[in-house]
């Protein structure tokens, strides 16, 4: 009997194969958690023009620099300037112009005075003001052209996930179009002929089909568009139908994944009739001991996970979700990892890296320290424990214990990080 696999072994063979799709062109309105395949870069100067930081008076700092309470500076208001405007009024000696927020600042001026540094602050009249204090330097309270970025800079890189700040920056930049990936399409099945749909009245070895419900919610949380999910027994008929409708034809889904039927028991009906279409081997983890990969002729990643609940959360963040970021080209498809101390202690399953449901106290906000989700720890089986879990402790295959105070790393699931 061969060893088992090592997660890195494994999860390399499926990152081999989970090549970026074709990128497409979309208005950024309908870019929102679409990953750009294509570095942005700015098509206008941010700012587009000196503007004034403040609400107040465009001035020439030589006329104003020795202003103070005791001896103010009385200048002539030429020109009022709101924002949106064109003007550029020329200032003379002894001359400013009203201007607010935002507004082109005067190629003559170099220094904004904010309203309430004058007597009359918002009260003055557009005549004459008397400034009461100086600038702080030349150039005060004005915003360059070009300070942030300049045309042609880079505004993001490919690989990066488009929130509300990504879409904000890129709007600013004059940006109206950008090179995404595609969300890919995803077939989630659910197999076992014990699985009835969840409020249904259960009969003596029947079980709600939960895997479902937590495999696609984890498809949409890692960008992807779930395009059909469904239940089918142990008897395998049923599965090469559904496979072939969603593999096969036009527009082939971009992955599958199935959830039991790949150990070692009689009727691994995922097993049994996929066994020309993917490899199943072990890998040397707990939960998730059971992993099955293949690749269709059109391309289809097909994911074979374990059904026990547990077992296939654990088993899609390890290897399914860094495989459809991949798809999509994102830098980064890893979740974040913290050095938290453990609050309790527990056992480790022998040569096997552990990934345990955790729960992180924050009531020390010096010291955060975290814990097993429940008190079964990383039995494949707890489906209730994973609503308290945010998070995997990763104790390493070497390790037998974990103790009170030791040092663990932690992955961040989906409520800290997209």
């Amino acid at each position: 009997m061969s060893a088992p696999l090592t997660v890195e072994e494994h999860l390399a063979g499926i990152l081999a194969a989970a090549r970026p799709l074709p990128a497409v062109t979309t208005a950024l309105p309908q870019a929102f958690g679409a990953t750009l395949a294509a570095p942005v870069r700015a098509a206008v100067d941010i700012p587009v023009f000196d503007n004034s930081a403040m609400d107040g008076f465009a001035v020439r700092f030589a006329d104003v620099a020795d202003a103070t309470p005791e001896r103010p500076v009385t200048l002539r208001v030429v020109a009022d300037l709101p924002a949106g405007t064109a003007d550029d009024p020329p200032l003379g000696p002894g001359e400013a112009a009203r201007i607010m927020t935002g507004s082109p600042a005067p190629t003559s001026a170099d220094a904004v005075v904010p309203f309430e540094d004058t007597a009359g602050g918002l009260a003055d009249s557009l005549d004459e003001i008397s400034v009461r204090h100086a600038p702080r330097a030349l150039g005060a309270h004005i915003r360059r052209r070009g300070e942030d970025l300049h045309v042609g800079d880079e505004v993001l890189p490919a690989g990066v996930v488009l929130g509300a700040l990504q879409l904000g920056a890129i709007a600013a930049a004059g940006v109206a179009h950008v090179e995404v990936a595609p969300r890919p399409r995803v077939l989630v099945v659910s197999t076992g002929s014990e699985l009835v749909a969840p409020g249904t009245p259960l009969r003596r070895g029947q079980i709600p089909e939960s895997n479902g419900t937590l495999i696609a919610g984890l498809v949409a949380e890692a960008g992807c568009v779930v395009a059909h999910r469904d239940s089918v027994d142990d008897e395998g008929p049923r599965l090469r139908t559904v496979l072939a409708e969603f593999t096969t034809g036009p527009e082939p889904v971009d992955a599958v994944i199935f959830t039991g039927g790949v150990s070692a028991g009689a009727y691994e009906v995922v097993k049994n009739t996929l066994a020309e279409a993917m490899t199943f081997t072990k890998v040397a983890m707990q939960p998730g001991k059971p992993q099955g990969f293949g690749v269709t002729e059109t391309g289809t990643l097909l994911f074979g996970l374990p059904g026990n609940p547990v077992s296939a959360a654990v088993s899609f963040e390890v290897f399914v979700r860094p495989a459809l970021l991949a798809l999509q080209g994102r830098r980064d498809l890893h979740r974040p990892v913290l050095r938290l101390p453990a609050s309790l202690a527990w056992r480790t399953p022998p040569a096997r890296r552990q990934y345990l449901p955790a729960a992180i106290d924050r009531s020390d906000s010096a010291r955060w320290t975290v814990r097993p989700a429940t008190a079964g720890g990383s039995g494949s089986h707890l489906a209730g424990g994973l609503a308290r879990a945010e998070a995997y402790v990763v104790v390493p295959a070497e390790a037998d214990a974990v103790a009170i105070g030791d040092e663990v790393d932690v992955m961040l699931l989906g409520g800290w990080v997209s």
